[in-house]
């Protein structure tokens, strides 16, 4: 949980879903709710499914969309959720493309542990812009990320990004 929503006295034993529950309880308890989902990365709510920044991103935009059910497989969504996640990896492609020129994209699932999933308990679908040459040497002999941008600043320019979409 991040450090300004500390004061969550739950653990759901998930990282995704202790964000969205800090964030519930941050607002509940007098903090806005734009303030809540920019100290938890927070980009975008929907009806089912959410978009959250990548919180050791790979590039510049990586960010998550993932549904707030905790399940670990694609089977497992409801179709609800699972057509509202698509639609919001949609928005996410116009979003990052408006606003950092990609010359392509990952989108990806990894289901399970054996899959390369970090968190293998909850389904999220990871989302990234790309640029010709963009891989350096830091991640494979430092596991060091070097992104051009700071979280905060994602965020803002994200938030942004997917407001003007609606």
């Amino acid at each position: 949980v991040p450090r300004a929503l500390e004061a969550w006295p739950g653990d759901t034993g998930c990282v995704f879903c202790n964000l969205v529950a800090a964030v519930d309880y941050a607002v509940e308890h007098g903090m806005s709710a734009e303030q809540a989902e920019a100290a938890a990365g927070l980009v975008c709510r929907g009806k089912h499914c959410f978009v959250s920044l990548n919180a050791f991103p790979y590039t510049s935009g990586h960010v998550m969309v993932m549904p707030y059910a905790h399940v670990d497989r694609l089977a497992n969504v409801e179709r609800e959720a699972a057509h509202e996640m698509m639609d919001l990896a949609q928005k996410t492609e116009r979003v990052l493309d408006a606003i950092y020129h990609p010359q392509g994209f990952n989108f990806g699932l990894n289901l399970g542990a054996a899959a390369g999933a970090g968190v293998a308990g909850h389904l999220h679908l990871h989302a990234m812009p790309r640029w010709v040459g963009d891989t350096n040497f830091m991640t494979t002999v430092s596991e060091t990320r070097v992104v051009p941008e700071d979280l905060e600043t994602t965020w803002k320019r994200l938030r942004e990004g997917f407001a003007e979409s609606d």
